[in-house]
């Protein structure tokens, strides 16, 4: 019982809980403390069965919430403002602001909920009449009145608070209690809801002082108790099988019943108009929400079902007019071509026009409370959403709206919707498209749904955005392109209706009044006449509600009935009877117009047979004295005359006190005052009926005459199944036909005066006039013909433009490296590269006085050195037991490679004998846009001025390429001269190998004559120097200093041409890490390295090397004192045979003058290419086992002296094995052995080890003298490339190819040999461990590779997200971990801060050299953090729906996509971050 005893003292203090809250500053938090625990009281029922019944608890809820709202009413401004004793809660005050109200009402749903509680709450009538009375706060609140004048100062905000507190306080309680009349037992609920709820509509109406006439320029969407009464009726006629008659009030009351809703649809159309603009934004943002998913099903539809049930009651003339003056469109109904309009600027005539007729068209069609079963409704909904757009899962489930009240039981994601939504759609996979945008899992309609499910009408209602209306048509018009059914441009086709219930068969009535089908005739005729201010859309909608009254036709009309005297019978008004059927055959031939005096219709004297087109002025019927005149010959029948009349006449009828006939006119205060134009009365010739008019538009929409031709006279068959698929999609001549055909199907008469109209050959309408009219017309058709061809040219113009900047600039498989350096002509023997500048639009050479420059991006890189030589990508460790270490990236191995040999060998020699860049290489790449150097810096000027923070930092050097927006941060000069050595294939040149090898020595010692002489300080050497700074301060000093004494100029001679062999390794992993895709690829187009050897050579010739030392030498000649090395104390160099020949090939081709000579290149290869050799031999000795050398030795001694001796493998292998027998280096433990040693295997070793080195030289060769790269199948690319680099003196057949013939020794190779092995063998005399260590073998790097991710997100999360940080054995509150290395890390966790910079910032500068790829563990989100930028990635874990989950809100179970990670990691490898990704921010280290 200790349960019961507190809930009653809950209760008890309720009220003084509640007034605490009301005062409380943080009613947030206090809110949130109470409902925690008035929700575990409330939701047990017995508990709140028990409650209710001992302590009134209803009774002190209501109270209190509306003692709690009684603190902020205010006096409603709406219709009456002097008078008005209505008071409503003022939106602006902090109760409501704050949704303070939100715990209370929230208990009240909760125990509402309970069957027990509910049937207490509907029984007891002093409850629902104070319930009533609370509701009756929130009807009309939030007034907006339409500023006329000045735009508002102020844009008030509150309305969020006043849409909030109708869905949570009127709308989830009114669901509640709705939930619990579902069957028919509970009628008398809903007869005490329905008595009460109207009690206190009367008592609005008759406190705000209501007559006939809503205000003008003021709406509230707010009305609840509108809504309540609404609902109630629908779910007692759906459910409970109520007779709708018994529970409505009579017929005033229903009158004032239509006017507010009415008035709401009515100012929508105003807003969307454009004539609240003065009222600012939030006017439209109202607009928005009262249709929106979450508010539609407690406020537009309960409204538009309201306004159906009272146009199913009510007069249909009555209601019809009503409508248009609504909207304010009365004046604009004249067949007259002027008219006056005293209520609307013309410029609004027309959406005005098109909303009334719309909205007529939604009344009518709707069926949302008119007889469609819940699943009907789930459906159509669903269908309408993913016709305007694709949609993904998640945001369905939020579109399609659900019953607000969290209680009520429908709940989406119930077994329908999934069911619903396989039927109705199909979905598609996430594609991608790498550069593209992150695309997510959608469903898109199946195309059965468009070909018979799409709904105009139903899109329409739901669109909170008009352009999604147009996207929906623009959809299913190319459904219809595609699928063939139909190559225009579609209108919006005509869809069946569920039937209407029984209760509501009265709104057929609207279809068949005279009204609307003067109003029909006259638009008809209207847009035949081409009068102005109407629209296709305007006929769409006349031609949609003809086809809805053709379908609902009221009953079978007899052809009997119509005799010929029929017609004379009712000469004197428009139409015979109300049905449109019949109407529609009826010919008008007179029609009396009020008009402007100016107006072009002359005649004056009526004809016999008259109809008076009162629809004219809504001003002429207030004057009486113009209704009388001429009204022997005409009754004249205007609309808001005849609405005014009936009003007083139900008015009347219902008053009981017979002296007060006329109630006073509220209305008349608002009649424009001297807006009155001078008005004559004309008369028009028409003779046309509905059917006549449709005839004569069919053949104004086909352009020509005659042009309709009734079908059924070929094929009578169309009569009998006049649902042909051929009228079911098409345009205005479609709808048209499909049209006339009903009208034929119904009445024989209609279809033989439709024959009839067909046979006379219709001369174009009135003569007279027209003419000069259809000439206008088709002058303008003509001129807009003309204007469209013209535009289309420029268009044309354009497009090829664009497309011709799109080839320069994103050429992908561009056949020749430096297309966007466009050489002027093709000729080969231009002189000079042509540039042109983007910035100042001028052509010409490079100069030295002038350089023009490259835009370059310059970013470190450690992507080469993740390489790792197992081809199983690393995992990311999801459990304890798996760890990474980083021993086997190739960064390591050459770090621990440098370090060796700066142990035991001349630091200088050292520096030269490897490469670094590994880790925080300099990589450049670039858009292929040029500018002068010049330019660019007042362009650079010009971006620091500009203090629109963009995306970078100019300070940094930052900008982006004029042309195409790309990230850049350098500009990298273009040397002058014409880039390339054209003369590109040239026969092999004919001097001996021996001469080239000396004048390569010989231009290696002038050293420091460059063409551009250095000591003449020109504006292309300047820049040289500003761009190499550039490079240097791209990556941090760590990696660039290596040697023992800082700063010595080793280091920097090490870094440059390191800078060099970094691009070009680069671009080998970006071809895929071997050259046998060929062809200048993706990365030749954006390569810059012509360009960069110039700047890097310049610098490189800076520093001479001592001749002594020049490795050239020790090369190409036997050295003849072998003893001077051992005497100095000092270390020795590094032996030949321990050098990088990679590294080698890149100093001595930097360090000759420019340009280089094609001869000496590969004079230079071929030389390094005997030592590269030498060094697989000496690797692959130390490989074999002992006896295997010996044999070896053996067999190779044979040989020696046979001719070719010097290019067979063998021979060579035996006396490097001999030569090296001289030191101690076999003597050490085995290493690991070759398994098979066969000729053939020791081949595809040999050529394994120097296919790395011949891939870099051939891209060399590539960018220095262009040229294509051949493409070849894998297992040839060592001969082809061989051959390709002028080794392969003549191409042999393959079978008797081996690798040792494409060797060409300088000088006897024995000697040579012998010279490098002496080297060895005395290093092993004093070290004998380390001599094997450091013999180069060539492990087989593979790709760079992120970590691979588990396939469930499930699997990381757990591991991590309560793993503890090794640095603070803290748990992160931001774990994060690096994709890269597997580290993990606290995302801007102060703990790990070191020196300003949080853990991530600094992790991204230690494993990436400034670029880190993180998985945020509690978001599932990437982030990429570039220098001092960062982006939000996007994420590679997506729903089963192929949607993302960002922050796990939803939390579903998410899996890895594998594409994303793929566009991931090529965007890493690539370098193609900062490109790709848009929206960039600054971190300031804070990651």
């Amino acid at each position: 019982m200790g349960d019961i005893a507190f809930t009653k003292t809950f209760v008890q203090h309720y009220a003084f809980i509640m007034k605490t809250l009301k005062k409380s500053h943080e009613s947030d938090t206090m809110s949130n403390r109470i409902v925690h625990i008035s929700v575990q009281l409330f939701s047990n029922e017995e508990l709140a069965r028990q409650v209710t019944e001992e302590c009134q608890l209803l009774d002190i809820m209501v109270t209190v919430l509306l003692y709690m709202m009684e603190s902020c009413l205010i006096k409603s401004e709406l219709q009456d403002e002097e008078n008005s004793l209505h008071v409503v809660v003022n939106c602006g005050e902090a109760l409501l602001k704050n949704n303070t109200y939100w715990p209370l009402v929230s208990d009240f749903i909760n125990i509402l909920s309970h069957q027990s509680v509910a049937k207490k709450f509907l029984e007891d009538h002093g409850l629902l009449v104070t319930w009533m009375n609370f509701v009756s706060f929130f009807q009309g609140m939030n007034l907006n009145k339409r500023e006329l004048n000045e735009h508002v100062e102020f844009e008030s905000q509150t309305y969020y608070a006043a849409f909030a507190a109708e869905l949570e306080a009127c709308a989830q309680p009114m669901w509640g209690l709705l939930s619990h009349c579902k069957v028919r037992e509970t009628q008398e609920y809903t007869r005490n809801v329905v008595r009460y709820c109207l009690e206190a509509l009367q008592d609005w109406f008759d406190a705000i002082n209501f007559v006939d006439e809503p205000a003008p320029n003021q709406v509230t969407f707010h009305l609840p108790l509108h809504r309540y009464f609404a609902m109630f009726l629908s779910k007692a006629v759906k459910c409970q099988e109520l007779d709708l008659d018994t529970i409505l009030p009579d017929q005033e009351m229903l009158m004032k019943l239509m006017i507010h809703p009415l008035q709401i649809q009515a100012s929508l159309s105003e807003i969307h108009s454009n004539m609240w603009v003065r009222n600012g934004l939030q006017i439209k943002g109202q607009a928005m929400t009262y249709v929106q998913s979450h508010f539609c099903n407690s406020m537009i539809d309960p409204d538009i079902y309201l306004l159906q049930v009272c146009a199913s009651r009510l007069d249909p003339d009555y209601f019809i007019s009503s409508v248009f003056e609504r909207f304010k469109v009365v004046d604009l109904l004249t067949m007259a071509s002027q008219h006056q309009n005293t209520v609307l600027d013309s410029e609004h005539e027309r959406s005005m026009l098109e909303g009334a007729l719309t909205f007529l068209v939604l009344l009518l069609s709707l069926r949302l409370h008119l007889g469609m079963t819940d699943d009907e409704i789930l459906r159509a909904e669903m269908v309408a959403q993913l016709c305007m757009n694709d949609r993904t899962h998640s945001s369905l489930l939020d579109l399609i709206p659900e019953n607000p009240n969290p209680k009520s039981g429908i709940i989406p994601g119930s077994l329908s919707f999934e069911s619903v939504l396989s039927a109705v759609a199909d979905f598609k996979a996430p594609v991608f498209e790498p550069g593209g945008s992150m695309q997510q899992g959608m469903y898109t309609p199946k195309a059965e749904v468009w070909d018979k499910e799409f709904d105009p009408v139903m899109v329409i209602l739901r669109t909170v955005y008009r352009r999604d209306v147009q996207s929906a048509m623009d959809r299913y018009t190319a459904f219809l392109k595609q699928s063939g059914k139909f190559p225009g441009n579609p209108w919006p086709p005509y869809k069946k209706r569920t039937p209407l219930h029984p209760s509501y068969r009265g709104l057929i009535k609207l279809l068949h009044c005279k009204t609307l089908h003067i109003v029909l005739f006259t638009l008809l005729y209207k847009i035949l006449m081409d009068h102005q201010n109407l629209s296709e859309h305007v006929l769409c909608m006349v031609l949609y509600l003809i086809e809805l009254g053709l379908e609902n036709s009221p009953e079978q009309e007899s052809d009997e009935e119509e005799s010929a005297g029929g017609q004379e019978r009712c000469h004197d008004s428009w139409f015979p009877g109300s049905n449109l059927v019949s109407n529609m055959r009826h010919f008008i031939n007179y029609v009396r117009v009020r008009v402007p005096e100016t107006a072009p219709e002359v005649k004056r004297e009526p004809p016999a047979s008259t109809s008076s087109d009162g629809l004219a002025s809504s001003q002429s019927s207030r004057r009486k004295s113009l209704q009388r005149e001429n009204s022997g010959t005409a009754q004249v029948f205007s609309l808001v005359a005849e609405r005014r009349k009936k009003f007083q006449e139900i008015i009347n009828r219902n008053t009981s006190e017979a002296n007060q006939v006329v109630r006073p006119k509220t209305s008349m205060k608002w009649s424009a005052p001297g807006a009155t134009p001078q008005l004559t009365t004309a008369i028009l010739e028409v003779k046309e009926s509905i059917l006549s008019l449709l005839i004569k538009l069919h053949h104004k929409l086909s352009g020509k005459q005659n042009s309709y031709y009734p079908p059924w006279l070929d094929d009578v068959n169309v009569l009998i199944h006049p649902e042909i698929p051929r009228y079911s999609h098409g345009d205005g001549m479609t709808a048209v036909e499909r049209i006339l055909l009903k009208a034929a199907v119904q009445s024989r008469l209609n279809k033989r005066i439709i024959e009839e109209i067909c046979k006379k050959v219709t001369p174009p309408v009135p003569p007279k006039k027209i003419s000069s009219a259809e000439k206008k017309t088709l002058d303008k058709e003509e001129r807009r013909q003309k204007a469209r061809e013209r535009q289309q040219k420029l268009l044309a113009e354009f497009a090829s433009r664009q497309k011709s900047f799109m080839e320069t600039a994103m050429d992908v498989e561009s056949p020749d490296a430096d297309v966007a350096m466009e050489v002027a002509t093709s000729e080969q023997h231009v002189s000079e590269a042509i540039y042109d500048c983007v910035i100042c639009g001028q052509s010409g050479p490079s100069t030295e006085d002038r350089p023009t420059g490259l835009v370059v991006l310059l970013q470190a890189s450690s992507v080469l050195g993740q390489c790792r030589n197992s081809t199983e990508p690393k995992r990311l460790p999801t459990t304890e037991e798996e760890q990474i270490y980083p021993w086997d990236t190739c960064a390591a191995l050459h770090d621990v490679r440098l370090t060796t040999l700066q142990r035991y060998f001349k630091d200088s020699s050292c520096l030269q004998a490897v490469s670094i860049g590994w880790e925080g290489g300099v990589y450049v790449q670039t858009c292929g846009h040029t500018l002068h150097i010049d330019c660019h810096k007042s362009y650079m000027e010009s971006l620091r001025n500009d203090q629109v923070l963009q995306g970078f930092s100019v300070d940094k050097g930052e900008f982006t390429c004029p042309l195409c927006r790309q990230f850049a941060n350098s500009v990298l000069p273009c040397y002058p001269g014409n880039n390339m050595e054209r003369s590109v294939w040239q026969s092999h040149s004919n001097k001996c190998m021996q001469d080239l090898v000396q004048e390569v020595e010989d231009l290696q010692e002038q050293l420091g004559t460059f063409p551009v002489s250095i000591s003449s300080e020109t504006n292309l050497s300047k820049e040289m120097e500003s761009v190499m700074k550039d490079i240097k301060s791209t990556t941090q000093k760590k990696y660039t200093d290596y040697s023992k004494t800082p700063g010595s100029p080793d280091n920097d001679f090490l870094f440059m041409y390191s800078v060099a062999r970094t691009n070009l390794e680069l671009e080998l992993v970006h071809r895929g890490g071997n050259l046998c895709s060929g062809g200048a690829s993706t990365a030749g187009k954006r390569s810059c390295l012509n360009q960069l050897f110039h700047v890097l050579a310049m610098h490189m010739r800076l520093y001479s090397i001592d001749s002594a030392y020049n490795p050239w030498r020790k090369l190409t000649q036997p050295l003849q004192d072998k003893n001077s090395e051992l005497v100095s104390e000092e270390l020795p160099e590094v032996p030949v045979l321990y050098r990088d020949v990679s590294s080698l090939l890149l100093i001595q081709i930097l360090t000759m003058p420019q340009p280089l000579h094609r001869e000496h290149f590969t004079c230079i290869i071929k030389v390094l290419f005997t030592l590269l050799y030498t060094q697989a031999l000496a690797a692959l000795s130390v490989k074999c086992s002992a006896e295997d050398r010996m044999a070896w030795k053996e067999s190779g001694a044979l040989k020696k002296n046979t001719s070719s001796g010097e290019k067979s493998w063998e021979v060579l292998l035996s006396h490097v094995i001999s030569e090296l027998s001289k030191g101690k280096i076999y003597d050490e433990g085995e290493t690991e052995e070759l398994s098979v040693v066969n000729l053939d295997s020791v081949e595809c070793y040999l050529q394994q080890f120097c296919l790395p080195f011949l891939r870099i030289t051939s891209l060399l060769q590539h960018h220095l003298f262009g040229g294509d790269l051949p493409s070849c199948q894998e297992d040839e690319e060592f001969t082809i490339l061989a051959s390709c680099l002028g080794l392969l003196p003549s191409f042999q057949s393959a079978h008797q190819f081996t690798s040792a013939s494409c060797l060409d020794w300088p000088v006897p190779a024995f000697d040579m040999i012998s010279q490098w092995c002496s080297e060895l063998a005395s290093f092993a005399d004093r070290h004998p461990d380390q001599v094997k260590a450091l013999l180069i073998q060539e492990p087989k790097w593979d790709l760079p590779r992120l970590l691979q991710l588990p396939e469930n997100y499930n699997t990381i999360f757990q591991y991590y997200h309560r793993k503890t940080c090794s640095v603070c054995t803290k748990v992160p509150k931001d774990p994060a971990v690096c994709l890269v290395c597997g580290t993990f890390v606290c995302l801007k966790g102060l703990c790990c801060k070191q020196q300003s910079y949080c853990e991530c910032v600094l992790h991204s500068q230690n494993c990436g050299a400034g670029t880190g790829i993180f998985l945020l563990i509690n978001a599932s989100v990437i982030i990429i953090i570039r220098g001092h930028r960062f982006c939000l990635w996007g994420s590679v874990y997506l729903d089963a729906h192929g949607e993302e989950d960002r922050d796990l809100r939803r939390g579903k179970p998410l899996y890895i996509c594998k594409e994303r990670y793929k566009v991931l990691e090529q965007q890493w490898v690539s370098h193609t971050f900062d490109h790709i990704n848009k929206r960039w921010g600054p971190h300031y280290n804070g990651l």
